[in-house]
C-alpha cells in the first residue's frame, strides 16, 4: 500500500519542488518528460517501465515525421541511459504504425536507438492477444512487443518471482546420476518469451495477459491503455523491494501502480492534465484499497458451453457454407 510520504507535484514551473525526497514513495509531474529527466540524478532509478506515444495521431499527441520521431526518442533514451543503474533494465512496449498504408514495427525502429545509447538487449517479448480491431486488407494485428533492455551484463532477474507451473511436474530423470529425481524446477518453468492471452497461463506456462478494452475492470479514457498485470510481471523480475521504477510517459498510470503494490517506489512524468488526474485518483483508490483491477494471472472468461449466441442470417450461411 501506499506510504503517508506520497508526494505529488504539480508546479510551475514543472520542477521537482524542494520537498522532493529521493524515498518519497510515488512522485508524479504534471509535465513533459523532457522536464523531468534533468532533475534526475544519475543511476538513481532501478527499472523503466513504459509504452511511448506510437505518432499515429492519437488526442495526446501531434503525429510528426518518422524521422522527427526518432530524433525526439533518441534524445529521450539517452537520459535514461544516464538515469538507469548499473543493475537496471528497461521494458519498453510498443506496437506498430502505419506510414503511407504499410506496416512499420515500432521495435525494429526503436532497436538501434537503445544500442546506440549503450543498452543490451536481453529479450524481445511477444505480447499476444485475442481481442483487437479487425482488419479487412490485411491480417488483424494481435500482438504487440516488449524490448527488454539492461544497462550493463550484471542486472537484476528474479526469475523465482514469476515462474509459472511446470507442465508435467512430476517428470523426472530417466537416466544418469539424476535418474528418479525432478528434472524440472520445483518452483515451476520460465515463462518464456511469449506471452499470450490465448490460453489459461497456469495451465500452459504462457503469460496470459489480456489487453484492456470496452469491458476490462481497468478501463479509463486513455485509448492505448497497457494492463496493469503487464508491468507487474516487469517489477517482479527486474526489481526489489524498495527499488525505484519510472514511467516516462505514464499515461494512467499503470506502471506506477504496478510499482506500489509490490512495494516499490516510483516516479513518473505525463504532459495531459486528464491522465494525470486519473493518475492521482487510481493511487488514491490503490491507497484506500478499493482499486478494480484484474487479479495477476487470472483466467481468461471463457464462456459457459450452453451459452446461447445469435444464429447467423440464412443469407450468409447460403453465401458462406
Amino acid at each position: 500500500m501506499l506510504e503517508n510520504n506520497t508526494c505529488f507535484t504539480n508546479q510551475i514551473p514543472r520542477r521537482i519542488p524542494r520537498n522532493y525526497s529521493s524515498q518519497a514513495y510515488v512522485a508524479l509531474l504534471n509535465g513533459d518528460v523532457k522536464d523531468l529527466l534533468p532533475q534526475l540524478p544519475s543511476e538513481s532509478v532501478d527499472l523503466i517501465v513504459s509504452s511511448p506515444p506510437y505518432n499515429i495521431g492519437k488526442a495526446y499527441e501531434s503525429r510528426t515525421t518518422t524521422e522527427q520521431y526518432l530524433i525526439f526518442h533518441g534524445a529521450v533514451i539517452k537520459d535514461l541511459f544516464r538515469v538507469l543503474s548499473k543493475r537496471g533494465s528497461i521494458c519498453w512496449q510498443v506496437g506498430n504504425r502505419y506510414d503511407n498504408k504499410e506496416l512499420m514495427p515500432l521495435d525494429y525502429l526503436f532497436y538501434p536507438l537503445f544500442k546506440g545509447a549503450g543498452f543490451h538487449l536481453r529479450n524481445r517479448v511477444i505480447w499476444h492477444y485475442e481481442h483487437g480491431l479487425h482488419a479487412t486488407r490485411k491480417f488483424s494485428g494481435r500482438y504487440e512487443t516488449l524490448l527488454w533492455f539492461t544497462k550493463s551484463d550484471t542486472y537484476t532477474f528474479n526469475l523465482d518471482s514469476v515462474r509459472v507451473p511446470a507442465k508435467y511436474p512430476g517428470k523426472r530423470h530417466y537416466k544418469g546420476p539424476k535418474k528418479g529425481k525432478p528434472s524440472g524446477n520445483p518452483l515451476g518453468k520460465n515463462p518464456s518469451d511469449v506471452w499470450s492471452v490465448v490460453v489459461q497461463d497456469w495451465e500452459t506456462g504462457l503469460w496470459n495477459i489480456p489487453n484492456v478494452k470496452a469491458h476490462h475492470p481497468e478501463k479509463t479514457i486513455q485509448p492505448c491503455q497497457f494492463p496493469v498485470e503487464l508491468a507487474e510481471r516487469c517489477v517482479l523480475a527486474f526489481t526489489n523491494p524498495g527499488d525505484l521504477v519510472f514511467d516516462p510517459f505514464a499515461g494512467v498510470g499503470s506502471a506506477m501502480i504496478a510499482a506500489a503494490m509490490w512495494g516499490r517506489r516510483s516516479i513518473g512524468a505525463e504532459k495531459e492534465d486528464s491522465y494525470y488526474s486519473i493518475i492521482l485518483e487510481r493511487l488514491k483508490k490503490l491507497k484506500a484499497g478499493n482499486l478494480t483491477l484484474r487479479k495477476l494471472g487470472k483466467p481468461i472468461y471463457v464462456p459457459p458451453k450452453n451459452l446461447k449466441v445469435a444464429r447467423p442470417p440464412e443469407e450468409w450461411l447460403r453465401n458462406n457454407g
